[in-house]
């Protein structure tokens, strides 16, 4: 093994003795142009992804970040502060996250270290949502060889709808919902948050991401959300909604006026309903009050062969299991896609859940939801 002082003194070695075209030579090994910066075909190698596929990490992506967070871990504690972070991205242009809600966007420790855990899940949603990311940071980091063999493409969305059975392993959630309905604590309770009763409102789209297992198997769940004044451009846009899974369309059970928004908001026309649908009820602590809608949220998803809302309180940490479900429903999405009436094969969809061996709990829960509760 070459450590740094030795490779440097070789190098300066060569240009001293006039070899200029060995160390030149090197450079271009490890893809540094004439202007001694990582060229782009090096940052970027070309890696095609069709249309509605996504892109994920590879068995030696995964093996590459964990090894790299376990080296940078120098006090062996399983979580990177922030002078290890540091380090870790020395060699970038900086840490890539610095422009999200990083690190309230995965799970940390207590004195706010990015975990383990949360790192691998944070790269698997950077890698879902801009895999050219990845891409540029493996080779900053130095992954060894072909930097595409750590990414994988899947198959098209509409293909495992079609084929109903999906092998996807990150799934996109977008969450909608009127100011206050409480969908910043919905995604803070994905990545183990601490309730606020502080209302703050949402400003830029904010991004979570956890792992979640299932059936036996580890996937992984972004959560988005948009902010009100973005639900209208989102819900319109086809190609950002041919990137979601599902949708999760969030109210307050305790605010009259709320449920009005999502109804108004899948009035307009939209790319999606074809897509998974999940209606929320949050503040189930609260008083419930009637909603001023035409018909009441129950009566609204029944209509369009949609399970009841699922009532949560972020506050009283009752999620009732619904991010287990939500994988669940991206992993089989014909259970919650509205006007998806054909009863027998829906109750037959929950048998394979029970022979694939879901978790208990994860099986109730979507019993329950499928069967109207």
């Amino acid at each position: 093994m070459v450590l740094v002082v030795g490779f440097l003194y070789l190098n300066t070695t060569f240009i001293q003795r006039g070899r200029l075209e060995t160390t030149w030579a090197v450079l271009r090994k490890y893809g540094y142009g004439d202007d001694l910066l990582l060229r782009e075909d090096f940052l970027w190698p070309a890696f095609e992804v069709p249309p509605e596929c996504s892109v994920e990490l590879s068995s030696k992506g995964y093996q590459f970040f964990t090894e790299l967070f376990q080296i940078f871990d120098q006090d062996k504690d399983g979580a990177l502060k922030d002078t290890e972070l540091d380090e870790l991205f020395s060699t970038t242009p900086s840490n890539p996250w610095l422009d999200s809600n990083f690190p309230e966007s995965a799970i940390t420790n207590d004195h706010g270290s990015i975990t383990l855990q949360g790192f691998l899940a944070q790269w698997s949603m950077t890698t879902l949502l801009d895999h050219k990311t990845t891409l540029a940071y493996l080779a900053y980091l130095g992954f060894e060889g072909d930097t595409t063999t750590a990414l994988k493409v899947t198959r098209p969305r509409k293909s495992d709808r079609r084929r109903g059975k999906v092998l996807r392993n990150v799934f996109l959630c977008y969450v909608f919902g009127a100011t206050g309905s409480g969908k910043t604590s919905l995604l803070g309770g994905l990545v183990n948050k601490n309730f606020s009763e502080t209302y703050v409102p949402t400003l830029k789209p904010s991004s979570v991401v956890n792992s979640v297992e299932i059936g036996g198997a580890e996937k992984y769940l972004v959560m988005q959300e948009f902010g009100p004044g973005f639900d209208r451009e989102v819900f319109q846009n086809r190609k950002l909604m041919e990137a979601c899974d599902m949708l999760c369309f969030v109210y307050d059970s305790a605010d009259a006026n709320s449920f009005t928004y999502v109804a108004n908001l899948r009035k307009l026309r939209y790319e999606g309903e074809q897509l998974p649908c999940v209606f929320v009820a949050t503040k189930s602590d609260a008083d419930y009050v009637p909603q001023r809608y035409e018909v009441q949220p129950d009566a609204y998803c029944r209509n369009l062969g949609l399970a009841v809302p699922l009532s949560v309180s972020m506050k009283e940490q009752v999620t009732a299991d619904l991010y287990s479900l939500l994988v669940g429903v991206a992993l089989d999405p014909a259970v919650a896609i509205p006007g998806y009436k054909r009863e027998a094969e829906r109750y037959a969809r929950i048998k394979n859940y029970v022979a694939i061996g879901t978790v208990s709990a994860t099986v109730v829960g979507i019993a329950l939801f499928l069967q109207y509760r």
